[in-house]
């Protein structure tokens, strides 16, 4: 059964899960690219020292392999790829919660799958094996009595909950 209550709470989850996670690949962004900065900096700084290009030639070498180096694991991360996603997602999430509580509790069915729908299709966009682990932690803590996506329903081994405990008795706790 589809519910209002249910795929808000999923989409306002799902916002808040996208806006983190965009916030710690700009933090690994930044990261990538302030070594960039000083690398540039210092390529400048040594070719305006020196007049003769002899005596800047290693040090160049040195600072431009490191820039490569640098930049090489930028491309291989794709941190700016996956902020740009990310960001893009929170805002659509964004909207949808919004479209959702514009409309009144009196929703008819064919809306309610209309908004499941539009949920579903911004769920399958989410690269949710991008997202750190401890960043689903902190929506599954922050959503704890709310509907959640599948994915960080527990069941995703994120949570201590739901455990098998096997003793004498053969006791399940779910």
């Amino acid at each position: 059964m589809i519910d209002k209550k249910k795929i808000l709470e999923k989409s306002e989850c799902m916002t808040l899960l996208c806006t983190k996670a965009s916030t710690h690949w700009n933090t690994i962004k930044i990261i990538f690219n302030i070594p960039l900065v000083f690398t540039s900096s210092a390529m400048c700084i040594i070719n305006s020292i020196s007049t003769d290009a002899n005596e800047v030639k290693v040090p160049n070498i040195v600072v431009n392999a490191v820039s490569v180096l640098i930049m090489s694991l930028s491309n291989s991360i794709k941190a700016s790829e996956k902020l740009d996603l990310f960001h893009r997602l929170s805002i659509a999430f964004m909207q949808l919660s919004c479209e959702i509580e514009n409309y009144d509790d009196d929703v008819n069915n064919d809306e309610l799958k209309l908004l499941n729908n539009k949920y579903e299709n911004l769920v399958t966009q989410c690269l949710f094996e991008e997202i750190p682990d401890y960043v689903k932690r902190q929506i599954i803590n922050t959503f704890q009595n709310k509907h959640k996506p599948i994915q960080l329903n527990g069941l995703s081994g994120l949570t201590n909950s739901p455990s098998i405990k096997l003793n004498s008795e053969l006791s399940f706790k779910v």
